[in-house]
């Protein structure tokens, strides 16, 4: 296919491109609906088949249920019925479940009989913000107390002012795990951070996204030709050997982070005021290292996992690097129309289309082989609604903020 796009109207702005992704977000709505409340607390996952695991001893991380809340919060902001349980649901989870009332903070996962694991995570405390972020939107009784709560764990116990950016993980009682220091959680928490801020007009949370941004991409990211790296040492320094969890922390760079990161650069540059101008060349950057780098340019779809000589080194296709993909497509070319961005998104919807969305059994998958081909060494089944509902959505809104706040705008027209 060629890149060049000879039309002028992009998909985006096409009435029936944009029917198309709010059925898909109807279909995911529907999915992952109030039938995955888990009364015990949590959410439950699906498997390949579209049934819901009911499965007491399995676990539920607060980042999942966190991200319940915060997608609820999005359909119920666009007037979907039927999902102001769900945020209630999510929201008593995180508070009554995962907060610890003793020590403070939140604890990373339960059990329908209590905690899975008491560690207490900067991903997960990311999420918290960004729940609660939402929910305050909305009106949820909770929403202000655990926004106030996690707010000062954050600042007190993980943001370390010397670095601009949080340390990853601690015990129960807030004695360190270790020196590992990751780009994942702190871009996550710059997300949070954004939403915070847009929640409450308080500029401390943007200038914290902003240091995140200056440390990670700025600085490390610009070092490394805009390959995103992921893990660093206690003082922040570029570990290229490291190689911890398989989904949370692999070796090497991930695309679809640098997508992310696209997509969250420029968010961060509107609400900054639009006059940073290292955000903007950070972005476009990103942004063609991860098509150029990681696209399967055989099969299709990004592959997960480069090494540092930016050769393919787990190459099964995730469906999250194609959401993201999708979000910063659609933000860099409201901002900076081009071929290449056009018919960026117009490839990555083309793939999801093609080998992502199950038609039979509902939801997306979440894992393809190298030849896409459904898969399950890292994901079971189908768990999360987060990643696809912002893809679905993100490109029918403008591209100045966050998904949540240019609905709100979107409402008062």
């Amino acid at each position: 296919m060629s890149d060049a796009i000879t039309d002028t109207l992009p998909w985006a702005r096409r009435p029936v491109h944009r029917t198309w992704l709010l059925n898909e977000a109807e279909r995911l709505f529907t999915f992952f609906g109030p039938r995955t409340i888990n009364p015990a607390g949590g959410f439950r996952e699906c498997d390949a088949k579209g049934a819901v695991k009911v499965d007491p001893s399995a676990a539920c991380g607060v980042h999942m249920s966190a991200r319940m809340v915060h997608c609820a919060v999005i359909g119920d902001l666009m007037g979907r019925p039927g999902l102001e349980d769900m945020i209630d649901h999510g929201m008593q989870t995180i508070w009554n479940r995962h907060r610890d009332p003793d020590a403070g903070g939140y604890h990373w996962a339960i059990r329908d009989d209590g905690p899975a694991d008491t560690t207490k995570q900067g991903y997960g405390h990311a999420f918290v913000l960004l729940a609660a972020s939402s929910a305050s939107l909305v009106g949820h009784p909770l929403a202000f107390s655990m926004l106030a709560d996690v707010t000062e764990i954050l600042n007190t116990r993980f943001w370390e002012d010397g670095h601009g950016a949080i340390a990853e993980e601690f015990r129960t009682d807030w004695s360190p795990i270790g020196p590992y220091r990751g780009q994942n959680s702190n871009m996550h928490l710059t997300e949070a951070l954004m939403a915070a801020y847009e929640a409450t007009g308080e500029r401390d949370y943007l200038h914290k996204a902003e240091r995140i941004a200056e440390l990670i991409i700025r600085c490390h990211a610009q070092a490394c030709g805009y390959r995103l790296p992921e893990h660093f040492t206690e003082d922040w320094q570029l570990d290229e050997a490291y190689s911890g969890h398989e989904m949370f922390r692999p070796s090497g760079t991930t695309p679809g982070h640098s997508l992310e990161w696209a997509r969250l650069i420029l968010q961060l540059w509107a609400l900054t005021g639009k006059d940073r101008d290292w955000m903007t060349e950070a972005a476009r950057a990103l942004f063609f290292q991860a098509m150029s780098l990681g696209w399967d340019r055989e099969h299709g779809g990004f592959y997960y996992t480069l090494d540092w000589e930016n050769r393919p080194s787990r190459t099964a296709k995730l469906w999250w690097p194609l959401c993201e993909g999708a979000g910063a497509a659609a933000f860099l070319n409201a901002h900076f129309p081009s071929d290449f961005h056009e018919q960026s998104y117009r490839r990555i919807w083309n793939r999801i289309a093609a080998s992502f969305i199950d038609r039979e059994n509902g939801g997306w998958h979440e894992q393809l082989s190298e030849d896409l081909k459904p898969e399950y060494t890292l994901f079971t089944g189908k768990a999360d609604i987060y990643h696809a509902l912002q893809a679905c959505l993100i490109p029918l809104y403008p591209s100045e903020g966050s998904l949540t706040k240019m609905i709100i705008e979107a409402n008062r027209l």
